[in-house]
């Protein structure tokens, strides 16, 4: 009988925890999302993306639908070829559980600072705003 509970107790207290993170930090991580404009990889990156989302490309800012937006991108990069990313700042802002990022992407026609900002949807994290600003 103390066996049997053992291993209840067990699962509860290894897999409930797992669970009810993936839950509250669905969707893709910051890790994913950086890799994937590292490399320019727009079907990755859109992947990510809220239906509608508010993209700045060097000061043309606009609010998209998801494919709109991964138009907008693609352009953008197809124009200016990823080199690398390199994630300089990032946080959760206070009182919620939306994430941002602020980095450096390196590209074949010069610098760009870059802001991604995640938003809590259902339970799954989702790009809202990106924006690209030459440097």
């Amino acid at each position: 009988m103390m066996n049997k509970f053992m291993k209840y107790l067990f699962v509860f207290l290894f897999f409930i925890p797992v669970a009810i993170q993936a839950q509250v930090s669905g969707g893709p991580t910051l890790d994913m999302i950086t890799k994937a404009i590292s490399v320019g990889d727009v079907s990755t990156l859109s992947s990510y993306f809220d239906q509608n989302l508010d993209v700045s490309i060097l000061d043309k800012e606009k609010s998209y639908s998801k494919v709109q937006a991964t138009e907008a991108i693609q352009a953008f990069f197809n124009s200016n070829k990823p080199k690398s990313f390199n994630a300089v700042h990032n946080g959760t802002s206070r009182g919620s559980n939306d994430q941002y990022c602020i980095g450096n992407l390196s590209a074949a026609t010069g610098s760009f600072r870059v802001y991604i900002y995640l938003k809590a949807n259902s339970g799954t994290m989702v790009i809202k705003e990106l924006r690209f600003d030459k440097e």
